[in-house]
């Protein structure tokens, strides 16, 4: 996995549509943190080996067709579909808590990519391609909230996941196609309501990779997906921490505005991620 934006294109991308996103992007210093116990080595080790070795492998199509009339007809906006990357070596006999942090090891290292409706992270369309307006301001590396969540499974643990967030959602059953192996039958969480005890209940019943599904502020529509992040993540006021891919409007601790695209975010009794709660997913079981 490479994401690296191009310096050149980004400045000419800010400077041309959105300066105010980019760079608060660039300037951003979160007050949350990541601290993993497996040794870094470990959970990185695949990524020395094919297919995951390479970026220009991140989709099943060839990268030299990647920008071509083909792929702007089928995927438009979208660009090239990802492969179903294989399981890590050896993942049969890793620990759940492994799975989980392997997962977060390949979240954190994409913090900053911008939000894009794209299937993979480093599709970088031209200016010409067809685009579907976000409030990152122009085409550019990127993804959505779903192809994140699904890109982290896929590429972290070879389980392929639907990138729709509506049929994300509704599938807890993983078909062995996209598991490479055994289908995978995940737990789904809920609570009833949104008070502060079920909000104890909730954040105190979550674990790290869990996924969690957010209604529209306004109709019962699954429209968001966040990643817990659990124990791992620190937080200056003790806060439970979500990785995501979404626009603007949260806050840190520090009162400041949390950038477009990759980062991670407060889950806070009055946050939108825990008010329009739906259900989460465990598809790594103990």
């Amino acid at each position: 996995m490479r994401y690296k934006h191009s310096l050149i294109a980004s400045l000419f991308c800010a400077l041309s549509l959105s300066a105010q996103s980019f760079l608060a992007a660039q300037s951003y210093d979160s007050p949350y943190s990541v601290k993993l116990t497996e040794p870094a080595e470990d959970l990185c080790q695949c990524e020395s080996q094919s297919p995951r070795n390479d970026w220009k492998l991140e989709s099943q199509t060839p990268f030299e067709e990647w920008y071509s009339q083909s792929i702007r007809k089928k995927f438009q906006s979208w660009g090239p579909e990802p492969r179903h990357f294989p399981a890590p070596e050896g993942l049969e006999r890793k620990s759940a808590e492994w799975k989980r942090q392997r997962l977060l090891a390949v979240a954190v290292r994409m913090i900053g990519l911008p939000y894009q409706h794209h299937h993979i992270p480093d599709w970088d369309p031209p200016a010409d391609w067809p685009w579907k307006e976000v409030k990152y301001g122009c085409n550019s590396k990127g993804l959505d909230c779903s192809n994140f969540t699904g890109w982290l499974y896929n590429y972290g643990l070879g389980i392929k996941l639907n990138t729709n967030v509506e049929k994300q959602a509704e599938n807890h059953l993983i078909d062995a196609e996209r598991t490479g192996g055994t289908p995978i039958q995940a737990d789904v969480i809920t609570t009833n309501g949104t008070d502060k005890e079920n909000y104890d209940l909730l954040k105190n019943g979550l674990k790290t990779g869990d996924l969690l599904y957010i209604q529209k502020r306004d109709e019962d529509k699954i429209s968001h997906v966040i990643m817990w992040v659990g124990a791992y993540g620190k937080a200056p006021n003790g806060v439970p921490l979500i990785i995501d891919c979404t626009g603007e409007g949260h806050k840190d601790s520090n009162g400041n505005d949390i950038p477009v695209g990759v980062h991670l975010r407060p889950f806070t009794p009055d946050s939108w991620y825990f008010k329009r709660f739906s259900h989460a997913h465990r598809i790594i079981r103990d």
